[in-house]
């Protein structure tokens, strides 16, 4: 049975004073560690100290994104050792706003997972369509491309490992969301996909979660459909109270 699994993303959010006072208070929210994993991805800036917090607490630590490339002449990157070296479990990669605003390709998307998992860094990996897509029925020809590509060359063992994530783009920042049906069949189509790339075993081994607006009024639902394996939080992952809701409290 896939452990379900609730990721905190906080974007460009927080100094590191706000980073671990927000950490201390979830900790204290979170003492029972329960049948949920649960992680946080602060800023890079925040991630040592947040990693220092976070001892002993059960909860994980994720980064926002990652270089490609192991180390040299690259500035303003940060490698996955480093991550692993900051205290890093996971790392989210090929989000939709990597993809928009900083002209992120499958092929680049690719590189980065494959350097996350050379250093054991699971790689949370984002993949869904735009509005135009879904109501052009291309979500599956897009979601598709986007695992083919992305997971290009990947061994069966680092595949089971990688949690995917999906994010329809349409559903990020909007207050719009997928019904829990909408998602549940995509994540159906994900896992035929994963299975049809590295076999059976590691189709059931991957772990498949939802993003896009997702909240307290709307967590029970999804997390109802037996094909979502855990959630993506953009917003909601920025508030205590919130957070705690959607990760069981």
């Amino acid at each position: 049975m896939i452990r379900p699994l609730v990721v905190g993303n906080w974007k460009m959010h927080k100094t590191v004073r706000e980073a671990v006072d927000f950490v201390g208070r979830l900790k204290a929210r979170l003492k029972e560690k329960g049948e949920t994993t649960v992680a946080v991805a602060p800023p890079f800036t925040a991630l040592y100290p947040v990693a220092e917090a976070l001892k002993g607490s059960g909860i994980f630590l994720a980064a926002q994104n990652v270089c490609d490339r192991e180390e040299g002449a690259y500035t303003g990157e940060v490698s996955a050792c480093m991550l692993i070296d900051a205290g890093c479990e996971f790392v989210i990669v090929g989000h939709s706003e990597r993809r928009a605003f900083f002209g992120e390709g499958n092929d680049l998307i690719n590189r980065k997972i494959k350097a996350a998992a050379k250093y054991g860094l699971k790689p949370i990996f984002c993949v869904g369509e735009t509005l135009y897509e879904r109501e052009s029925s291309e979500t599956s020809a897009v979601v598709g491309r986007q695992l083919k590509e992305g997971l290009k060359d990947i061994s069966a063992s680092d595949a089971a490992r990688i949690v995917i994530a999906y994010e329809p783009v349409w559903a990020i920042g909007t207050g719009k969301t997928a019904t829990p049906g909408q998602a549940a069949d995509v994540h159906v189509f994900i896992r035929e996909t994963v299975e049809k790339m590295f076999g059976k075993d590691a189709s059931q081994d991957v772990s498949v979660i939802y993003g896009g607006s997702v909240n307290p009024a709307n967590i029970d639902a999804l997390m109802a459909e037996q094909e979502i394996n855990g959630v993506l939080v953009g917003g909601a992952s920025l508030d205590v109270e919130s957070f705690t809701r959607i990760a069981g409290d």
